[in-house]
């Protein structure tokens, strides 16, 4: 049972329902509500957005499983909010980080708006472990008014476009003879609902109330973050007055890799290997690891190499974050490179026929021949790619065999092993220079 069900309510639904009897209902309400359906109701315009916005969290799996666990307050992150505050209020906490504005005097926020920046990071990075050190820039508290704005002891004054509100009503034309009307933010006070006299400006602030701060901040990316990782310098945000800063989130991504492709805590990557290797083995230096690494592979005597085969290096592939001295593993597909014709000059043809297995035979009973088509190279690459769309790095079936250590044995894969379905790839904002 969520801890409470004011967006449920306002919708009418129970907290059980279905993201589809969530969708029948936000529309059934939203056309009751509509401000073109109600001219006369001055109320109309803000119903109509508490509606949006309890369709907006309740639609999405994240802010919905965020909502009935932790309510209002593990959406904004804002503390805890007192059993008796007003679902007005409630919901002008959430429009004022929606829109930028609050609405009027004693409807203030409870916390600074986060800001998301996101940072793109190698696989090196996510392997090895890295400290980024960057310039940010930030609003800040005005040192000399102290965050009111004002010189001395002046007094801002009540707004008189808006009366103290902080936002007028607003009519946007959709069509020919249709209108909207909506709640905006008052240009004259830009949503606080009070004014300064320029005269009574704080001269360094301009009565803005805070002032451009420029900081050196330092993260950490920790071995193994996953792809879209949340790195979060706490308090770093924009400052305002009466609020505490939120926060700067840094969202990881992670840049496409040359040899690597992860997936999960495992590495995938494809390997080149030679007729000759395919047919009599090796033992070399297969891949450059991601922190410079060398690994060596040893197949075992008298295998022969498919097209097609994989093997597995275990405990090599990406570190398990949070999990110390756990890797996953790192898979292989072979790829057989054959020789070229110049090579097949340089050979006595009738000495490698005699050492090669025979030719296939004729079909047996031998079918009628009505013409004979022409040998006509082609390139199948792209077929294959509109056949393989979005089935992953490379088709699993290619798992027979695996290797379990750097220079281990060959060990048979079992078949009947169960396996995971998934293996494809997985409002002013500070400035940030990472150096």
């Amino acid at each position: 049972m969520p801890v409470e069900t004011g967006l449920y309510d306002l919708l009418g639904v129970h907290p059980g329902a279905t993201e589809d009897e969530i969708k029948k209902a936000y529309r059934k309400k939203a056309r009751e509500h509509h401000p073109d359906k109600n001219p006369d109701d001055p109320t109309a315009g803000e119903k109509f957005q508490e509606m949006a916005a309890a369709y907006e969290i309740l639609s999405g799996q994240e802010t919905r499983e965020i909502y009935d666990e932790y309510g209002m307050d593990g959406l904004s992150k804002g503390g805890p909010r007192g059993p008796g505050m007003p679902q007005d209020d409630m919901f002008a906490e959430m429009f004022s980080g929606m829109f930028g504005f609050d609405f009027g005097p004693g409807r203030r926020r409870t916390r600074g708006r986060d800001t998301t920046l996101p940072f793109e990071v190698t696989l090196e990075d996510l392997y090895n472990g890295k400290s980024v050190k960057m310039n940010m820039e930030r609003e800040a508290i005005c040192g000399t008014c102290k965050g009111t704005g004002a010189k001395g002891s002046a007094k801002p004054k009540q707004c008189v476009k808006c009366e103290g509100k902080g936002w007028t009503m607003q009519t946007t034309q959709l069509a020919a003879g249709r209108f909207a009307t909506s709640r905006a933010a008052c240009p004259d006070c830009e949503g606080r609902g009070e004014r300064l006299r320029e005269k009574d400006q704080c001269k360094k602030c301009k009565g803005k109330k805070t002032v451009k701060e420029k900081n050196r901040r330092e993260i950490f990316i920790e071995p193994g973050m996953p792809d879209r990782h949340r790195i979060v310098l706490a308090g770093a945000g924009d400052e305002e007055p009466e609020v505490p800063p939120g926060d700067v989130i840094f969202l990881l991504k992670t840049k496409k890799h040359d040899s690597f492709e992860r997936s999960g805590n495992d590495l995938l990557t494809t390997v080149h290997i030679t007729l000759s290797e395919a047919l009599l083995g090796f033992s070399r230096i297969l891949i450059t690891h991601l922190d410079g690494r060398g690994i060596q592979v040893t197949s075992p005597r008298g295998k022969i190499i498919k097209p097609g085969d994989s093997i597995i290096l275990r405990d090599e592939g990406m570190p398990v974050h949070k999990g110390p001295d756990q890797k996953g593993n790192l898979y292989i597909m072979l790829e057989i490179d054959m020789p070229d014709e110049e090579w097949l000059q340089t050979v006595d043809r009738p000495a490698l026929e005699s050492l090669l297995p025979p030719k296939k035979p004729e079909m047996e009973p031998r079918p009628e021949v009505v013409e004979e088509v022409p040998f006509e190279e082609s390139d199948i690459v792209e077929v294959r790619s509109q056949r393989f769309s979005g089935s992953g790095f490379f088709d699993r079936s290619g798992f027979a065999r695996q290797f379990g250590e750097d220079e281990g044995g060959w060990e048979d894969e079992d078949e009947d092993e169960d396996e995971e379905d998934d293996w494809g790839p997985h409002g002013h904002e500070p400035e940030c220079q990472p150096q």
